[in-house]
């Protein structure tokens, strides 16, 4: 059985991911930072269905944690799937900050960059020695990479470094054949940054090529498609998951 770790899976896209994951016969791993009820919801969903999930509390802006982080793993993964590693590292945990350049203070940055940029680079290192060779990272990034959108320049900022990141991590795996991309998702109602009311929801539907916003279930089945062995000589990319915002 593959097993998959995904950061931020309590709700929205990670939760999503998740079940889809789950569904497709995978073990799942999910963090949790301040909802573990939410979090348990989706391990008793999993489980009602057949499938195998835990979840395990993590602050992805704390790197000092990492260590003790990967200490539970080591113990969880013999015994819950009788191995010492794992094949699938999702980094998507995150939160939204719709600020002008002019506003945001050095906190709410120093916040978004521990979350979105700092937290996947030392996480990964830190659980690269438990990464099955021939595995597999995923990072979730952002259209606002692509698409400069007001108020949330240190979001889009490190996001945009996030898949840069990416393309390292591919070429310095590698020999390990372990695999690197990034999803980027558009518009998705999540409550990210306060989630959608009716009127932004429908200016953004009016702004993409399928006349809707995305639903988490989008996403999720483009990371559940891209970690599968079909996918398999993708690696190093970035692919938008956007329905064609802003072409």
């Amino acid at each position: 059985m593959k097993v998959i770790l995904i950061t931020g899976a309590s709700s929205g896209i990670g939760a999503s991911t998740a079940l889809e994951c789950a569904a497709r016969g995978m073990g799942v791993i999910l963090t949790w930072h301040r909802h573990p009820q939410a979090a348990e919801q989706v391990v008793r969903q999993i489980e009602k269905a057949g499938g195998q999930a835990v979840a395990v509390q993590l602050d992805v802006s704390r790197s000092e944690t990492f260590p003790a982080f990967r200490a539970q793993l080591e113990a969880l993964l013999p015994r819950i799937w009788h191995r010492s590693d794992f094949d699938v590292l999702i980094n998507n945990a995150g939160f939204g900050l719709f600020n002008p350049i002019e506003t945001v203070t050095e906190s709410e940055f120093d916040s978004l960059f521990n979350v979105h940029l700092k937290g996947p680079f030392f996480l990964t290192q830190t659980l690269l020695p438990l990464l099955a060779g021939g595995g597999h990272i995923v990072n979730v990034t952002s259209a606002t990479t692509r698409v400069a959108t007001a108020g949330v320049a240190p979001y889009a900022a490190f996001k945009g470094g996030l898949e840069v990141l990416t393309r390292y991590m591919a070429k310095e795996f590698g020999p390990r054949r372990i695999r690197a991309n990034s999803i980027s998702p558009g518009a998705i109602r999540t409550g990210l940054g306060g989630g959608l009311n009716d009127e932004f929801e429908a200016l953004l539907a009016s702004q993409t090529a399928l006349g809707r916003v995305g639903e988490p279930e989008d996403v999720a089945k483009a990371i559940a498609g891209l970690i599968s062995d079909d996918s398999r000589w993708i690696n190093a990319q970035s692919i938008e998951v956007a329905g064609g915002y802003h072409i």
